[in-house]
């Protein structure tokens, strides 16, 4: 056998990957075997209340971790009906794929989440990307697919909302000002933009290092700055470039029809009749990609992004464009594809938009990113996928 130390850091990596596939095929027999103990009544033969309470005391699970894994063997073993035939697996598309060792438990408890909001034939598409992210992407993924399916509704109108009440309570404690808070969604979402630039860490410098504040410090700093600035109105923070903006992202259909619903740059949904006040309460700044009001490509003569280019990257790529990340467009940089300092112009078609850690690991790692039919996808290093398979963002897929 040979020593860890001694391999090449990719084949170390496979290595991992090979030995945690066989840690979830042998995770999938242990489901097996608890779905088994289930369908005999092991627990009332042995004594106990339920099965999580005798997996609590033979392998010293928690109850909560004994719980979850008797609730994912029933939903992957199937059940035993009064006539003693074996029915099919609850997610029989997850089931295959645990087999096989390409999604985990915590995979499996994502899944059964999601499916609860989407029909069956929907489990395909929802394993298919749990087999190439992790579970919080596959939650979000499945939200927005399950909002994609309502949207086609052929419902003509939405209910009206409930009603959100803005509420604030202050109250001064030992010298300083307690604040208590609950916004409805667009004042929470513009809130959040704002806030948002304002509390960023502090650059890292040789001096001082990294910034050593807590995100509740950060945030109750940004705060003390919003106020400072709200009294210097015309010193507003930029975001990007521009003026901070919370971006409502709806077809134009649905809005003239005043059904379904829009989504803010926080991820967050809010029905047609509230865009429409808002349409009325705020300036709008049509959109239309290459029109001749907003310049596209500046070539070679900056690096920096315009604003005109960055609206339409929010517009495209609606948030990091990296496979599974959620990251919204205010958390978010322009990225040239081709290097600018390799001489890459600075354009819609040769920009795309990445989070900070991504920009990062872009810059750093062998992950590739390209331009296919004006979408951003990515090709992932060999070790992680030996064929380099091209991946794309489905979270941030248009509705």
């Amino acid at each position: 056998m040979i020593e860890t130390r001694l391999l090449p850091t990719d084949e170390l990596l496979r290595s991992l990957v090979d030995e945690v596939v066989e840690i979830r095929v042998r995770e999938n027999s242990v489901l097996q075997k608890i779905a088994e103990l289930d369908r005999r009544g092991a627990a009332g033969e042995l004594g106990y209340k339920n099965l999580p309470q005798v997996l609590r005391h033979a392998v010293r699970w928690d109850l909560t971790t004994a719980k979850k894994w008797v609730t994912n063997a029933g939903l992957l073993g199937g059940e035993i009906t009064p006539t003693g035939s074996q029915l099919a697996p609850v997610l029989p598309v997850t089931a295959d794929a645990v087999a096989e060792g390409a999604l985990s438990v915590e995979h499996v408890t994502v899944v059964a989440e999601v499916m609860k909001a989407l029909p069956a034939e929907a489990e395909d598409s929802i394993v298919g990307f749990a087999r190439e992210h992790g579970p919080s992407a596959v939650r979000a993924f499945g939200k927005d697919l399950a909002y994609r399916l309502y949207q086609d509704d052929p419902e003509p109108r939405d209910p009206a909302p409930a009603l959100q009440v803005n509420q604030h309570v202050m109250s001064w404690k030992n010298g300083m000002l307690e604040i208590k808070a609950l916004l409805d969604t667009v004042t929470g979402a513009k809130y959040q933009a704002l806030l948002d630039p304002l509390a960023k860490p502090r650059p890292e410098t040789v001096e001082d290092g990294p910034d050593p504040r807590s995100r509740a410090v950060r945030e109750g700093d940004a705060l003390a700055e919003l106020v400072d600035l709200m009294l210097r109105a015309d010193q507003l923070p930029e975001h990007g470039g521009e003026p901070v903006t919370l971006t409502v992202t709806m077809r134009y259909d649905d809005l003239a029809k005043q059904v379904g619903q829009a989504t803010l740059d926080n991820g967050e949904h809010i029905p047609a009749e509230q865009v429409r006040q808002l349409a009325c309460d705020a300036g709008i700044i049509p959109l239309l990609l290459g029109a001749k009001s907003q310049p596209m490509d500046i070539g070679r003569k900056t690096r920096t992004f315009t604003a005109g280019i960055r609206r339409t990257l929010v517009a495209r790529d609606r948030g990091c464009a990296f496979p599974g990340c959620g990251r919204p467009p205010r958390q978010c940089d322009g990225h040239h594809v081709r290097h600018w300092s390799d001489g890459g112009d600075t354009s819609v078609d040769n920009a795309v938009l990445l989070c900070r850690h991504h920009h990062t690991l872009i810059h750093q790692s062998e992950w590739d990113v390209t331009m296919e039919h004006g979408i951003p996808t990515f090709y992932p290093p060999r070790w992680l996928d030996e064929d380099r398979k091209p991946r794309r963002n489905l979270l941030h897929a248009a509705v």
